[in-house]
């Protein structure tokens, strides 16, 4: 059993960003009891922490509600998914994302989700859960396309990337360096929205059981802080949090936050220990992913403290690789 709160990732209610936390409680193995909590994540907000112990399974998300890890496993530090590999296998066992759960009987929406200029998606949701995907995935702007069965729903998510090559897949790496570059012009975003919605609910072949949508685009760049303030010159300007481990801390003012990403400025002379070239105190932009954060044990900073030096790495283009896909077993 852990002593403390773990962080448990960044989730949306009623379109604010909140922090989960998780800690086990009383019992035994899987009959464990996880008991959670959220902070909300408020814009202009210091917000620090350090890392305590090691970082361990989270455990499977059923019914509503978190079922632990029978053995609390620990996980490796740098991953994304904050499972173990059986709690992973037990996971996709009954997953809609992982097409081994197609006799769901809920109503699903198609969507078309934008992330910058010519980066748009199409996926799918659950009906009952509104926006919250399209939020947790750090979608700029977004539009139903329809809605119904689940089959007839992927059904129109096949037809809308083969007809017209929009992926149901994008990098994340490419998601956050797009994210940079956003400007305010919520009128061009909606443009383009509305120019491949129009493409993609004339396709022939629309499933019969899935009720066309009318495209009317939401956009989020005010609830994610966007756009971002531009990022101080030269390499330290922007970067992404490194590899975590016990002891090393992250310090800075919450500017916001879109999809799992907080964006902070932090003292770049805390940052990566020397200062830089436009003075100290200049502030840098860091991009937080809070699906690395996710299992580890985490304690607040002191006050004074910074982010341990070399944590920060410089972000990454939006063409240097493809990065991680973006999983979607956060759908449901």
């Amino acid at each position: 059993m852990r002593a403390g709160w773990s962080c448990a990732g960044v989730g949306w209610r009623e379109g604010l960003p909140v922090l989960r936390w998780a800690r086990s409680g009383d019992g035994e193995g899987a009959a464990r009891r996880v008991v959670e909590r959220e902070s909300v994540l408020r814009a202009g907000e210091a917000v620090g922490f350090r890392v305590l112990g090691e970082r361990r399974c989270l455990g499977v998300w059923r019914a509503g509600r978190r079922h632990a890890c029978p053995t609390a496993e620990v996980i490796p530090g740098g991953g994304t998914r904050a499972q173990c590999a059986s709690c992973a296998r037990l996971d996709r066992a009954r997953s809609v994302a992982a097409d081994t759960y197609a006799d769901d009987p809920r109503p699903y929406r198609v969507y078309l989700a934008w992330f910058g200029d010519g980066l748009v998606k199409v996926g799918i949701t659950g009906q009952a859960r509104g926006a919250a995907r399209l939020l947790e995935q750090g979608a700029v702007a977004f539009s139903w396309l329809g809605s119904g069965p689940l089959m007839a729903a992927r059904r129109a998510e096949e037809a809308v990337r083969s007809g017209l090559g929009v992926p149901d897949r994008v990098p994340y790496e490419r998601k956050r360096a797009a994210r940079l570059r956003i400007g305010a012009d919520a009128g061009e975003r909606a443009r383009e929205v509305a120019r491949v919605h129009a493409q993609a609910v004339a396709l022939p072949g629309w499933p019969e059981t899935l009720e066309r949508s009318p495209c009317r685009v939401v956009d989020h760049a005010d609830a994610f802080g966007l756009p971002l303030p531009v990022p101080v010159p030269g390499p330290r300007g922007a970067g992404a949090l490194g590899g975590l481990g016990e002891g090393v801390a992250v310090s800075g003012v919450l500017l916001g936050v879109a999809g799992p990403d907080l964006h902070l400025a932090v003292d770049p002379s805390e940052a990566d220990g020397g200062p830089p070239p436009e003075g100290p105190g200049a502030p840098s932009l860091v991009f937080v992913d809070t699906r690395v954060l996710a299992g580890w044990p985490l304690a607040p900073v002191g006050a004074g403290e910074g982010t341990t030096p070399g944590l920060v790495r410089p972000l990454r283009g939006a063409d240097e690789g493809e990065g991680e896909g973006d999983a979607q077993a956060g759908l449901f």
